[in-house]
């Protein structure tokens, strides 16, 4: 729960057999006649980097294992089940595609991308994450959408406003949030910091009347239960409201131009307005707050490669709603911040009324005691923050395995409907002082992943590395292991796809990851905005165990409904 960069739970199969990657294409493509005017892409159509093959019952689909290139018409089509049983409309499985029709698609949605904004700063150039416009590259990107089952869509929109109102009810529990994460306080550095903050303002008695949460929970389609089980929520700097949207359209656009070829409708891609719907959230939170000299500040890192991502989402408050953002690290907040005797937050001389977090996740951005006095400075202020402390500890991987636990929801939520709908969804999810978890995880690492309170990618611990911690763990026999939770390792479905990357395309075999985004905001009185506001599908080879695009893991993609 909770990151700008969510890291994927799982996947490929537990035990797979790495093979030498194989290339069927690395070289440059001599241009037809007919297309003289488009420069050549590099290419790289390669085997599969791993044999999938799980000793769990999770075969491979549609290996690509042909080292020919056969024309599209000779692509096969396979019905994917539904969590029902039932099969879905054809999709078509690329067994094989013209090389010539992947270069063109591949030029045409790196133009696109640079033309319409999908871009990211490129980590190779100096100022590049500091100064706009120096240094973009296209954001990596999936050539074509990835198929996934209308229905589990339909699924996870519906749950999205269930999940925003638990967070919400959580939040209010501070003797929850302070019980539950007791013991890991006393081994988590960064959580002690974050708990120790929460206390201050319980002690103050202050009471956040106005409340805005905006949320992405991450969803896998387990391949063998064709259940779509939930990863996390985040309730922190979920990014990529305005990349996502851009991908969606620039799917869209290619099988405008080549559906006829692919045998794919460009209507099946759901509209992706995130952007947009984020932008009202923060508007009407902006209005609750009644002040019109008063600003949105977006809170950042020092160095952002994502900074586009944030600007279209600044952009889109600005034209559609007038409401001006400005940005500041944290240490510029401590600089520069100061509270007024009633509660304002004044930033370099500037009312805030909205406070928008896009860092802070992560123990390395807080790398002085000047971050942490800005962090404190904030909760203390009647600004409206999105996420408040009370939200961003609602979304710790703790809180989410203590609320798998049985009747825990009851606590918080009165709707069965409601409670059923969430427990469908969740994983399993355990502590690590459920002794007879942890032996069969010693037993079985392969299906289980070891999570610590970390956010941003790259900090799960897979495979047989599981039993060597647990382990560790058992002979040190301190209370380390409350720093962790186990959840159940998720085996999505393995297909081939065209990942770009750098101006590359190439072909592997990926899994992907769905993340549905979501808006909360009440006063005091009444809920104002509780619902979903579109999507965030992730794609990645699947020999890869983190998910995370910003930290280099993932590409962006969308889906198209089946």
């Amino acid at each position: 729960m909770g990151a700008a960069h969510s890291s994927a739970t799982c996947l490929s199969s537990p035990a797979t057999t790495n093979i030498p990657r194989c290339y069927l294409f690395h070289r440059v493509s001599k241009p037809s006649s007919n297309s003289s005017s488009i420069p050549t892409i590099y290419l790289h159509l390669q085997k599969p980097t791993s044999n999938f093959i799980s000793q769990n019952h999770y075969s491979l689909k549609s290996p690509c294992s042909s080292s020919k290139i056969v024309p599209l018409s000779c692509a096969r089509v396979r019905l994917m089940e539904t969590q029902e049983g039932s099969a879905s409309k054809p999709v078509i499985d690329f067994h094989g595609i013209d090389e010539e029709l992947i270069q063109k698609m591949a030029y045409d949605a790196l133009v696109w991308s640079s033309l319409h904004g999908l871009v990211v700063g490129d980590k190779s150039v100096q100022r590049s994450g500091k100064v706009p416009g120096v240094g973009m590259v296209h954001a990596p990107f999936a050539l074509l959408p990835v198929a996934f089952p209308e229905n589990h869509w339909k699924s996870a929109c519906e749950v999205a406003p269930v999940f925003n109102e638990l967070i919400d009810r959580v939040s209010l529990d501070g003797n929850f949030l302070q019980d539950s994460l007791s013991r890991t306080k006393k081994v988590d550095v960064f959580t002690s910091r974050l708990l120790d903050i929460h206390s201050k303002v319980l002690e103050m008695n202050k009471t956040e009347e106005i409340r805005l949460g905006l949320h992405r929970s991450d969803y896998m389609l387990d391949e063998q239960t064709k259940l779509l089980l939930h990863i996390e929520i985040n309730t922190i700097s979920s990014s990529f409201p305005g990349l996502s949207c851009l991908v969606s359209d620039l799917h869209r656009s290619l099988l405008k131009r080549y559906g006829e070829h692919l045998g794919l409708d460009s209507k099946r891609i759901p509209s992706n307005t995130t952007v947009n719907r984020f932008a009202d959230a923060l508007a009407k939170a902006w209005t609750e707050y009644n002040n019109p000299r008063a600003a949105v500040m977006v809170v950042v890192q020092p160095e952002e490669h994502n900074m586009y991502d944030q600007h279209w989402l600044c952009a889109a408050l600005k034209e559609k709603h007038n409401v001006t953002a400005i940005r500041k690290t944290l240490a510029e907040i401590d600089k520069e911040g100061e509270l007024l005797p009633d509660g304002t937050l004044l930033v370099g001389g500037q009312a805030i009324a909205v406070v928008y977090f896009r860092t802070g996740y992560a123990p390395t951005d807080y790398p002085s005691e000047a971050e942490w006095r800005a962090r404190l400075l904030m909760e203390q202020s009647l600004a409206i923050k999105c996420p408040s402390i009370s939200y961003h500890l609602a979304g710790t991987k703790k809180i989410q395995q203590e609320l798998a636990k049985p009747n825990v929801l009851e606590r918080f939520l009165e709707n069965k409907e409601d409670i059923t709908k969430l427990q469908k969804c969740f994983a399993g999810l355990w502590s690590l002082d459920d002794s007879d978890i942890v032996k069969r995880a010693i037993e079985r690492p392969e299906l289980f992943v070891m999570k610590p309170q970390r956010e941003g990618g790259g900090n799960n611990i897979y495979g047989d590395d599981v039993k060597e911690n647990l382990l560790r763990l058992q002979r040190e026999g301190n209370e380390e292991d409350a720093a962790y939770i186990l959840m159940q390792r998720i085996f999505p479905i393995v297909s081939p796809m065209f990942l770009v990357r750098n101006g590359i395309c190439h072909k592997d075999h990926a899994v992907s990851e769905l993340g549905v985004y979501s808006a909360y905001l009440r006063n005091k009185d009444k809920v104002i905005i509780n619902d979903q506001c579109g999507y965030l599908m992730r794609t990645k080879v699947s020999s890869s165990n983190e998910g995370g695009v910003a930290a280099g893991f993932a590409v962006l993609d969308s889906m198209y409904l089946t």
